[in-house]
């Protein structure tokens, strides 16, 4: 049934035109939220291998401490600091693919040592 409307026949696409406009931004801002998240997630992944850790370490538990890191942050380097009563750990990764790949994730934790 044609329009009977007082618009002319320009704006029978105008809605099409509008969803096609606005459905590229909202993927780009879902992807962006849901690289949000997993950045929060591998962030607070990285705090808590590096806490056990270098509660490990201060144990003086190192097969623990690399466990630790390997089993709650795969593909993580760390590094290891010691002084006389505190053992401190970083450890650091890429955020991994997607449009946020270009961001380094840090996460860091002393503990004291065995007494020592």
């Amino acid at each position: 049934m044609p329009c009977r409307c007082e618009h002319g026949s320009d704006e029978r696409g105008a809605v099409t035109v509008e969803f096609a406009v606005a459905l590229p931004v909202l993927a780009v801002v879902v992807s962006l939220a849901i690289g949000g998240v997993v950045l929060v997630d591998g962030q607070g992944r990285l705090q808590s291998a590096a806490a056990t850790a270098a509660r490990a370490y201060g144990r003086d538990d190192d097969a623990a401490a690399r466990a630790a890191l390997a089993g709650i942050a795969p593909g993580a380097t760390s590094s290891v600091t010691r002084s006389d009563e505190l053992v401190c750990v970083v450890a650091e990764r890429r955020s991994g693919p997607g449009p946020l790949a270009a961001i380094t994730l840090r996460g860091a934790s002393c503990a004291a040592t065995g007494g020592r």
